[in-house]
């Protein structure tokens, strides 16, 4: 599963943080600094157990308290140190942070239907995603840059800005990104590098990657 042709073989493992209580009442978070719940906390004890076994080389997160205290589980497995970015925190959203779904689409219908289309949308005056793209990226980019050959990276992010930053790296255009769907609490997605550079491995995870049997390469 590490190595294909022409490529280092690392891989970068993007791990979304575990429930809060706003992920509950299914309100938007975006930028504000939620903890997690007891049950978060223990979604993250059991996928840091999991994830160890990937034997990671780096851990970076989000610096809000939800994926710090994610990270922090791994960390405690693997005895990484975790190095935290504010470049990595979900999508500032403005009006709507603190609103239901249900809320959302009443009070800005309009705007959650073009935002749906595909169409460059600043939720409630807040950042577009490919802004969101431009800063969590490039410091993706650069923590996987500093791997060995094989290596395995652990990044611990949100869901808005996990999707992005999928779509950035491998190169999809924006209207496509939110193709990709979303990431259940304490689940992961897995980009290996190939011959012509980044590809999904897996989405949505919660167990650990399988080799890919019979694939095209």
């Amino acid at each position: 599963m590490n190595g294909t042709k022409g490529g280092r073989g690392r891989r970068i493992v993007l791990w979304r943080h575990g429930q809060t209580a706003w992920n509950l009442e299914r309100r938007f978070q975006g930028s504000t600094d939620i903890e997690l719940t007891e049950e978060g906390v223990e979604q993250a004890r059991r996928a840091a157990r999991l994830l160890a076994a990937l034997q990671p080389d780096t851990i970076i997160a989000s610096d809000l308290q939800r994926a710090v205290r994610t990270a922090a589980e791994l960390s405690s497995v693997t005895r990484l140190d975790v190095t935290h970015y504010e470049a990595l925190r979900e999508t500032y959203a403005g009006a709507w942070q603190g609103l239901t779904h249900e809320e959302i689409v009443a009070q800005y219908a309009e705007q959650y239907a073009a935002w749906k289309r595909g169409e460059p949308v600043r939720r409630g005056g807040g950042e577009l995603e490919t802004e969101v793209a431009d800063r969590a990226a490039p410091v993706v980019r650069l923590a996987a840059d500093k791997l060995p050959d094989g290596g395995t990276l652990v990044v611990v992010s949100h869901g808005g800005t996990i999707r992005t930053t999928i779509g950035r790296l491998l190169g999809l255009e924006p209207h496509h990104w939110e193709g990709l769907g979303g990431l259940s609490n304490c689940c992961w997605s897995v980009l290996g590098e190939g011959a012509r550079g980044w590809r999904l491995l897996e989405h949505n995870a919660g167990t650990l990657p399988e080799p890919v049997l019979g694939d095209d390469d």
